[in-house]
């Protein structure tokens, strides 16, 4: 273990190396007796990451320091939010920079994300990797550990092994290839051969081993005639010679139907050519080395690629063609520039692109700039995630299915983007287990089950807080077919009262009763009228007196005015016990009056009169201190029914099935719940407030008497 930390520290110096070496120490005290699979010392593994991470990726010694400090917190404990709030984690701050407690904290995130949410999908993986941390080391770290644990699969149980090397190919290994870290991916793809297709992987290593003595001479043979023709027409260029992989090999193989002896770009060269980027130039240097090669060897014309007069669609360029050597082996020759190579290799035609592998343009560019980074072995700035990718959250339905939402979306943006109905009838959500309102902002990674109620019906606060287009257009279409459901009532109601009352109402009286009720249209003026918010005795009065009153009327949701007690034919909310005229009047916030409670008024200095509950806990106080500020008041028979909030406090024991129970009862009857949160109380009980939508408190009475009868339900209160 010494020899393996000292090679790793020893690629840094001074401070960076003191502080991998810190690192490493703090990882093997809290790793100290915990054994892999295989039994050997668990230290193994980060010292195996860390190896990969600075000698194969070229990272430097902060990620090398992350990945020691990430496996020494990693079994502090079961969650990602235990991690990144476990002591161990808290106390890294202050000894290390806060960028690599970052990227601890981001590792610890990737790790929890699970075969469900990912669906094997290498895109939605891409997405929910890089949404967690906006460091690309995140990244790449991940692909140093996982490689290092396919290095090693004998630590895994064998029922294991198979499911995370097929995991490891589907997400991991295209990541790679996105990056640029081709030998990694080529190492993951050609474990994946051996493990999942051993005797394909035999035959074609065996092959590769019998063969490449042959291949080296084959390419020393290659190029000897040719060196002098390319010095003599002073043409500067590279030559790479390369052999295709183990599972390379083995794809061609399956798509052709051809043996291994028949692959012929087993072995390839490779011409790169010095140039100045100028088209015509570099067309001309590209023919005249196909010239030179094709003088020497015999070329398949049938083989015979020209990507250089007319590129590819994503503007790959080169020449290939297949040659036979004078004993007969096929030699595949690619020909192509400084510009076209690097373009090929690093630009927008880069192999991962023309082999067909799915990417989001804003992602793709962070990531192709993550790769130049990596080149640059000078780099101490990293590129962070580009905006684009931080307004996006990803989380789940219970099911594994992605949903992916602007950043600040609620759980009723959730509910809507699953389903329109869903979304009307939403009362809450249970998100990773636990109870939460409609209002709860959702974060990547959340798994999000909705809560729905049949009574449930949208109002306008919801615009409040959603952030969603498609969730503010659904609440805005339902709420249009209320007021249009309401207006129709309203208008069959007014039609069949005037009818009653034997009188008429012209175009000109509706535009004076919409405007003294300050409605912009007519179908707000009958929409107020289904709802009960206008009182339809008011406007016979305006229609029998022919003239306007002197008091404005006033429309649903405003102060309402307040007629003395005895007055014949009121129809306000409430009636007061002295002439004390019309006054304004609100209802108070600490006990929220609700029809059919007993009350009082209490005349305040600013706010005019306040409506008290009699068991209000201000009520004494008042009663006592301000006696000549108090009014009698009671309900008016008529008085509008529509909803009140009323809030409940719930004491239940601490199991999910009874919050189940409580919503259930809560929807039997005609409430709807506006908010709902749990809290902890110990191992053994929770508190649950509520609040919900009622028409009076015989209603509210009723849902109390149930909720009281439920099993484990310990105390129902009224707040």
């Amino acid at each position: 273990m010494e020899d393996d930390i000292n090679s790793i520290a020893a690629q840094f110096t001074g401070a960076f190396r003191e502080m991998v070496l810190k690192a490493y120490d703090i990882a093997q005290k809290a790793l100290e007796g915990i054994q892999r699979g295989n039994k050997r010392p668990f230290i193994e593994h980060p010292l195996g990451v860390a190896r990969i991470v600075s000698a194969e990726t070229g990272l430097q010694a902060d990620a090398v320091t992350a990945v020691f400090l990430h496996e020494a917190n990693r079994f502090q404990g079961s969650t990602a939010a235990e991690l990144n709030s476990s002591a161990m984690l808290k106390s890294f701050y202050g000894q290390f920079p806060e960028d690599i407690v970052n990227i601890v904290k981001s590792l610890n995130n990737i790790s929890f994300i699970t075969i469900q949410q990912t669906g094997l999908d290498e895109e939605r993986y891409r997405k929910l990797i890089i949404s967690y941390s906006t460091d690309p080391r995140v990244v790449i770290i991940k692909l140093a550990d996982r490689l290092e644990v396919l290095r090693n699969l004998d630590a895994l149980p064998a029922s294991k092994r198979n499911p995370k090397v097929t995991e490891s190919m589907q997400l991991y290994a295209p990541l790679a290839h996105q990056l640029g870290l081709y030998l990694i991916k080529s190492e993951m793809e050609d474990i994946y051969l051996r493990c999942m297709e051993p005797e394909a992987w035999r035959a074609i290593t065996n092959n590769l081993k019998a063969t490449e003595k042959e291949r080296e001479a084959l390419a020393v043979r290659f190029i000897a005639p040719l060196r002098a023709k390319l010095d003599r027409n002073e043409i500067k260029y590279t030559m790479k010679a390369r052999t295709k992989s183990a599972y390379s090999i083995w794809r061609k193989m399956q798509a052709q139907k051809v043996p291994f002896e028949k692959i012929y770009d087993v072995f390839a060269m490779r011409f790169i050519i010095d140039c100045p980027p100028i088209r015509t130039v570099e067309h001309e240097l590209c023919w005249r080395v196909y010239s030179l090669v094709t003088e020497e060897y015999e070329p398949d014309t049938s083989r015979l690629r020209d990507w250089l007069t007319v590129p590819k669609a994503n503007g790959y360029e080169s020449l290939h063609t297949t040659v036979k050597t004078p004993d007969g082996i096929a030699v595949e020759v690619q020909i192509r520039t400084v510009r076209m190579d690097l373009e090929a290799e690093q630009g927008h035609a880069s192999h991962w692109a023309y082999k067909g592998i799915k990417s989001e343009e804003v992602l793709s560019d962070w990531l192709n700039r993550v790769r130049d980074m990596m080149q640059r072995k000078d780099a101490v700035e990293y590129e962070k995630m580009p905006p684009e990718m931080m307004k996006q959250v990803f989380v789940f339905t219970p099911s594994g299915e992605l949903r992916e939402l602007h950043a600040g979306a609620t759980v009723l943006d959730f509910a809507f983007d699953i389903h329109s109905n869903i979304g009307v009838k939403c009362t809450g959500a249970r998100v990773n287990g636990k109870m939460v309102p409609i209002r709860e902002v959702l974060h990547t990674g959340d798994v999000v089950e909705i809560i729905t109620g049949k009574n449930q019906k949208p109002n306008a606060d919801w615009l409040n807080f959603v952030v969603t287009s498609k969730a503010r257009n659904k609440i805005r279409q339902k709420l249009k077919e209320e007021e249009n459901k309401a207006a129709a009532e309203g208008k069959e109601l007014l039609s069949r009262r005037l009818r009653n009352w034997k009188l008429e109402m012209d175009d000109a009286q509706l535009a004076e009763l919409a405007r003294k009720y300050k409605f912009k249209i007519n179908n707000e003026f009958f929409a107020a009228i289904g709802s009960g918010a206008i009182d339809l005795m008011e406007i016979k009065d305006f229609l029998s007196a022919g003239e306007q009153r002197e008091e404005p009327l006033q429309a649903a949701g405003q102060q309402r005015s307040l007629k003395a007690q005895g007055e014949s034919g009121s129809s306000d909310y409430l009636i007061i016990g002295s002439g004390l005229g019309k006054v304004s009047y609100k209802m108070a916030k600490c006990c929220n009056p609700i029809f059919g409670d007993e009350v009082f008024g209490f005349v305040t200095i600013k706010d005019g009169l306040k409506i008290h509950r009699i068991s209000c806990p201000n009520a004494a106080r008042l009663l006592s201190e301000y006696p000549y500020r108090i009014q009698k008041v009671r309900w008016a028979e008529n008085a509008d029914r529509s909803s009140s909030i009323a809030s409940l406090k719930i004491i239940t024991g601490n199991d999910m099935q009874v919050t189940n129970a409580v919503i259930s009862t809560v929807n039997m009857f005609k409430a709807s719940i506006r908010s709902f949160n749990v809290t902890e109380r110990g191992r053994s009980e929770q508190e649950i407030q509520m609040t919900t939508y009622v028409a009076n408190n015989a209603e509210l009475d009723k849902i109390t008497a149930s909720l009281r009868k439920l099993r484990d339900v310990r105390q129902v209160t009224r707040l």
